[in-house]
């Protein structure tokens, strides 16, 4: 039996609840709808970009997502993962990345700039599918 230390709720991890986002790291290019409010409506706007970087610290939880805006200026948004303003997050790619932090893309410009896509092989995807049954 478990001390109840360890059933406890702790700060970092009150009023965390599963958000059903696809998994998702370092490289990876996503696409986040976030719902904008203006005036006395509301509408989703998209933000698709890459993950740079993520803070894995409970419900302050974050993520900073960048891309190439117009005049080839870089536009980076940190969206926090709990937020109740993010509608969903979809997967766009695969970025295959040998770091934790991608910061040095800010110094990048141009086709250097850009994140490899990382391909899996038919015998890999096959292993994944089987990995994902055997889960569930």
């Amino acid at each position: 039996m478990k001390p109840d230390f360890f059933t406890k709720e702790t700060i970092l991890d009150f009023g965390c609840q599963d958000r059903k986002f696809p998994n998702f790291g370092i490289g990876d290019a996503i696409q986040v709808a976030q719902k904008v409010k203006e005036g006395e409506k509301e509408r989703i706007q998209m933000f698709t970009g890459d993950v740079i970087a993520r803070h894995n610290k409970g419900i302050s939880s974050t993520f900073t997502v960048r891309r190439i805006g117009a005049d080839n200026i870089g536009v980076e948004r940190v969206f926090p993962y709990f937020s109740p303003m993010i509608d969903n997050i979809k997967l766009v790619k695969k970025g295959d990345v040998r770091r934790a932090k991608l910061y040095y893309i800010r110094d990048r410009v141009g086709k250097a700039a850009r994140i490899k896509e990382k391909v899996l092989t038919k015998e890999q995807k096959l292993s994944k599918a089987q990995a994902e049954k055997s889960v569930e």
